[in-house]
């Protein structure tokens, strides 16, 4: 079972590293296409958290609650804390890479600028009057 909950964990990760990735490539295509749905203020916010959050733990040296909890349940499932499940390694060879710290440092600060300038730049918006109140055919 904690083998189980590790590669369950490891494959939230995953999808909050997707998220956060194909969200911004997501956002830079929908703008240059005029598609509305990339200026939604809750897809937004919360890619604009889900970035600012993994660059606030990178500058106060946090390591990921979600490596820490998946380490956890490995060593309880008397595994390497690796990923050595099928499931592990490969949910692992996505986002988990040998490279010195300071190209993690870069990265993430980079990605999460790039992130706040499509915030700035592609504005989300939100819900009009008209939207809220249930007449959608109102809103521009």
């Amino acid at each position: 079972m904690n083998g189980f909950l590790a590669d369950l964990i490891v494959g939230v990760h995953v999808a909050y590293v997707a998220y956060v990735v194909v969200g911004l490539l997501l956002i830079l295509i929908g703008w240059a296409l005029g598609w509305k749905w990339v200026r939604n203020i809750w897809f937004r916010l919360t890619h604009l958290a889900a970035i600012g959050y993994v660059v606030y733990e990178e500058i106060m040296e946090i390591r990921c609650p979600l490596s820490i909890w998946e380490e956890h349940f490995r060593a309880l499932a008397g595994q390497p804390t690796t990923g050595e499940t099928f499931l592990g390694r490969m949910l692992h060879s996505l986002i988990f890479y040998d490279a010195p710290p300071i190209v993690f440092t870069i990265g993430y600060l980079s990605f999460g600028t790039l992130v706040l300038l499509t915030f700035l730049f592609c504005r989300p918006r939100w819900p009009t009057r008209a939207h809220v109140s249930g007449n959608p055919a109102k809103c521009g």
